[in-house]
């Protein structure tokens, strides 16, 4: 059919959806060289530079790019990091091994330290050499696709040297699923981690969210078309997450009771108590609660002039989630099975109080063992703050914002420094003289063992 379309008019044509076209394509995530993005889907290579990682702590060549590939150099490697963070995602890459490749693929990682402890580490492993014994005897939790040293992967997916393999790992939440050629090796609930030593040894375990990056030991392969979808995660105040309790219902104070006058406020004198006394003393403990402590907005409010909140229950092992937020020179913390403390007050408002410069979420009253945080990790004052407390056995991790604070640190009986912390006891609310505000109060008991 003839065009009606004067020349300069269809010339005038050919210009606008050419125009259309490249604002079509820079508007498109640019894919790894040979491969198109899915939709939903960004890029994370650019197929020419590393622009957008981070090399952490390089060895021999560390990391480079040739021929649309990103290569771990042999003898080389690092830590080949994200700039950016991601919590829930899915991750796609495909990478090529030689004979007796060892690397992996860091998750929730932090840009500094074992990226297999503090994060974790997607074990990529070649199974041939693995088999001949290159590394010694292997643990299940060692071979490819497995969260190492913590959770095994099926086996017989991946393909021989030389040969690409595509793979997808999807952490949402709790649920980390590792998809190698088309075969789904690892779908694990990280709840299901009760193992102390493993909860000891991988903080990790914990952090929902923090880098991807290539952990390279020294072996040479390739990584192309490198690619991520964010997932979105959607959280409503006072409801508990997959696997937890709420502690607060948002509601009121159901399932909490007055701290007891001192000297009753220490177990071992409260033990002492006949049940008239300690009815008596409770009764006197939950008036004076009521006073003090009440709920407006889906929030606990305390004026700051009675004493602590306690749990009416005891608790053993556990994982516990808290949001708070203080004043300027506000002074609180988390008692852990009834004993002092993990510690909350303000690192910023000058002039601080002693030793509140070096921020919340240490073990305040420990003398032997470490009672300081690692970092300073809180929020300007006036912002929700959370923290995400392990306690197993005598041993307590603390995040505080997603940074781990506390590690592997042990919480002495503050009440009797001569015996370990109490098996059991309750979760205590501290009052220190100031006002304060609690919400998202949420617990995941532990077997105990």
């Amino acid at each position: 059919m003839k065009s009606n379309l004067t020349p300069l008019r269809s010339t005038q044509r050919l210009v606008a959806g050419f125009a259309l076209t490249l604002g079509l394509f820079a508007a498109t995530p640019r894919a790894s060289a040979g491969a198109a993005v899915e939709p939903g889907f960004v890029s994370l290579f650019d197929g020419k530079t590393l622009n957008g990682w981070k090399l952490i702590d390089p060895h021999g060549g560390g990391y480079g790019v040739k021929d649309g590939v990103i290569y771990c150099a042999r003898g080389g490697g690092g830590n080949l990091m994200t700039e950016r963070e991601f919590d829930d995602f899915i991750f796609r890459f495909e990478f090529k091994l030689e004979d007796g490749s060892n690397n992996g693929v860091g998750i929730r990682a932090p840009l500094h330290g074992n990226a297999a402890y503090l994060g974790m580490e997607i074990q990529i492993l070649e199974e041939g050499a693995a088999e001949r014994g290159k590394w010694g005897k292997l643990r299940p939790e060692q071979y490819h696709g497995s969260i190492y040293d913590v959770i095994p992967a099926a086996r017989g997916a991946l393909k021989p040297p030389g040969q690409w393999n595509f793979q997808e790992i999807i952490a949402r939440g709790r649920r980390i699923t590792v998809i190698l050629n088309g075969k789904k090796i690892l779908d694990a609930n990280l709840n299901d981690v009760t193992d102390p030593a493993k909860l000891r040894a991988h903080p990790g375990l914990l952090r929902e969210r923090g880098h991807i990056g290539f952990l390279g030991h020294g072996d040479y392969l390739e990584f192309r078309n490198i690619r991520i979808k964010e997932l979105r995660r959607r959280e409503r105040d006072n409801h508990p997450p997959e696997g937890f309790t709420a502690l607060f219902n948002g509601r009121n104070l159901d399932g909490w009771q007055g701290q007891l006058k001192s000297p009753y406020d220490n177990p071992i004198k409260r033990a002492a108590l006949t049940p008239d006394e300690r009815a008596a003393a409770q009764q006197e403990a939950d008036e004076n609660m009521r006073a003090h402590w009440k709920v407006r907005k889906g929030e606990i409010v305390y004026d700051g002039k009675g004493r602590s909140l306690c749990t009416v229950r005891d608790y053993a092992d556990f994982e516990l989630l808290v949001d708070w937020k203080i004043p300027p020179h506000g002074d609180s913390g988390i008692y852990l099975r009834g004993s002092p403390q993990v510690q909350i007050w303000d690192p910023y408002t000058q002039p601080t109080k002693h030793g509140s410069e070096v921020g919340s979420g240490g073990l305040y009253n420990n003398k032997t063992n470490a009672s300081k945080p690692l970092l300073v990790a809180d929020k300007p004052i006036g912002e929700w703050n959370r923290f995400r407390i392990l306690m197993v056995g005598e041993r307590v991790h603390v995040f505080l914002n997603g940074q781990l604070v506390t590690q592997d640190t042990v919480l002495e009986n503050y009440w009797d420094r001569s015996q370990p912390i109490f098996r059991t006891g309750p979760i205590e609310l501290q009052s220190h003289g100031d006002a304060l505000w609690f919400k998202n109060i949420y617990i995941r008991e532990l077997p105990t063992r």
